[in-house]
């Protein structure tokens, strides 16, 4: 597992460009018409789409197009700030029932 030390500045830095490139015609262009979740592959509209970084920031990923890209908010939300490949393995192994679901109070 990947730990970074994270300092709240170089957060809220990466939030802030995040933002901005929301605004951006790139971002714009790509959530425009047919866009789908990158995980569930759901169709979403333009006003369903949110941004997910594939390395979250907290992990040392940065808001840049070639970490960005569409999730639906039901699956942006349970990825937080697990890399993909983390979550995914933790999804395929709860339904496969090999594993409790992680307890709310676990760190």
């Amino acid at each position: 597992m990947y730990h970074y030390e994270m300092n709240e500045q170089v957060i809220k830095r990466e939030k802030s460009a995040a933002r901005e490139l929301r605004k951006t015609r790139w971002w714009q262009t790509k959530i425009a018409c047919h866009a789908k979740c990158n995980y569930c592959l759901k169709i979403l509209t333009k006003d369903e789409c949110t941004m997910d970084h594939v390395v979250p920031i907290v992990r040392g990923g940065r808001s840049t197009k070639g970490n960005i890209v569409i999730a639906c908010k039901a699956c942006n939300n349970e990825k937080k700030d697990r890399l993909v490949t983390d979550w995914m393995m933790e999804r395929a192994s709860h339904a496969a029932g090999l594993h409790e679901p992680r307890d709310q109070g676990e760190k």
